[in-house]
């Protein structure tokens, strides 16, 4: 296969960072019993991850080209390598704050070369769009392996046990696999051009975006989605943990089937959306999610659990709750789709870049919010109130379709 070893490498990278990128809430766990972390304060870990995320690659992208793809895949990769094997020789909260952000500073560099070599080793539409469906597919995998591999670790018997920290060697032994495979390997280079926007224009390019209503709407919405996805994402583990009552590993062995949902959910999306409208299926997916929330969060109440739980027979809210991930979905890659279609080629980067950005921003607030209100209330409480964002999504996807019908109608007539 032609580049196979270039795409084995992009592969790897992926599912390493996939592993770390949403090892967030099993971490947030086990901090929270090591460390006696509170969880307003474990919940900063989102933004160490993700402001990170979006600064840098906000920053670095337009000069990516110059220093090459491979050697920033490399450096991103030798960041993280040195921060897992550190992180266990250094137990504690403050160094996972540094794991984090150097993983948010290595997925930066790593996400734009990464994109961009699809680019330079597909010849055709068809083909890079299959390779990017297959990579990011293979991020799903490495979601869903991660809660297993850190669940493998974590001794259910000792909370304050500090075992799980292993992890951190295995992942930094791929992390040197991946980079030998980088160095062995060769790369097509892009052509720089002469004259490239600095960061400066980038930014003035993405502020004048948004005073575009459509442009603002949409923000708005993939803001709060976001937050909505990480708020429970990076919770559900201490939810299961706390509220359920479920052993430490299997609380988040469970979270996985939250991953899968959001990966079958968006291989589906990608069928369904060639027959139904986009709007007509995410007011669907929204409402749903609201359902499931109503009807899973009473059953979360006094939980009774044997002595001896296990899969076979884990209580009903265990299984439900993480199947909201099956309509939360296909709402985020909908409406970016929406956005980008609506506007001209030569603004998709500076849309990008307020994707990344505002996403990144929702996560982190999500997180923390969801981490409060945990704290000072209760579990089911604090996944109560996503009801809230998932209201206000519903009205901004009908002012989102109607900017975006008389954007069409507009370019429809001036052409």
């Amino acid at each position: 296969m032609k580049n196979w070893r270039i795409k084995l490498s992009l592969l790897l990278t992926y599912f390493v960072f996939a592993i770390l990128l949403n090892s967030v809430g099993v971490v947030i766990l086990q901090v929270i019993n090591n460390y006696g972390v509170s969880k307003p304060a474990a919940s900063i870990l989102e933004g160490f991850k993700d402001l990170p995320i979006a600064l840098v690659s906000f920053l670095v992208a337009s000069y990516l080209p110059r220093f090459g793809y491979r050697n920033a895949i490399l450096v991103g990769l030798a960041i993280v390598l040195t921060a897992c094997l550190v992180m266990p020789l250094l137990p504690s909260f403050a160094m996972t704050k540094m794991l984090f952000l150097s993983v948010g500073v290595g997925f930066a560099l790593v996400k734009v070369s990464v994109y961009s070599t699809v680019g330079l080793i597909t010849e055709s539409r068809q083909q890079h769009a299959s390779f990017l469906n297959t990579i990011e597919g293979f991020f799903m995998v490495g979601v869903l392996s991660g809660y297993w591999i850190f669940g493998l670790f974590i001794n259910p018997d000792d909370l304050k046990s500090t075992d799980w920290l292993e992890v951190y060697y295995w992942l930094a032994l791929l992390c040197a696999i991946n980079i030998l495979l980088l160095i062995s390997t060769s790369f097509k280079h892009v052509a720089v051009a002469e004259k490239q926007n600095s960061a400066l224009d980038e930014f003035i390019a993405m502020v004048k975006l948004v005073k575009l209503p459509m442009v603002y709407i949409f923000v708005i919405s993939a803001f709060l989605y976001v937050l909505i996805e990480q708020g429970i994402g990076t919770w559900l583990p201490t939810f299961n943990n706390e509220v359920l009552h479920l052993p430490t590993n299997v609380s988040v062995q469970v979270t996985s089937i939250f991953a899968g949902c959001l990966a079958i959910g968006r291989l589906s999306a990608g069928v369904i959306l060639q027959r139904i409208h986009w709007y007509r299926l995410l007011n669907l997916c929204l409402v749903l999610m609201a359902a499931l929330l109503l009807l899973t969060m009473p059953l979360a109440s006094n939980v009774a659990i044997d002595e001896n739980i296990s899969w076979s027979n884990l209580p009903l809210a265990a299984w439900l709750l993480p199947c909201i991930g099956l309509f939360m979905a296909p709402i985020y890659p909908a409406i970016n789709s929406v956005i980008l279609s609506a506007l001209p080629q030569k603004r998709h980067a500076a849309m990008t870049g307020l994707i990344v950005l505002f996403s990144a921003l929702g996560g982190t607030t999500g997180s923390i919010i969801t981490g409060y209100v945990f704290s000072t209330l209760d579990g089911q409480t604090a996944f109560y109130f996503t009801l809230m964002p998932i209201v206000v999504i519903l009205l901004m996807l009908k002012l989102l379709k109607s900017h975006v019908e008389s954007n069409e109608k507009l370019v429809a007539l001036v052409s």
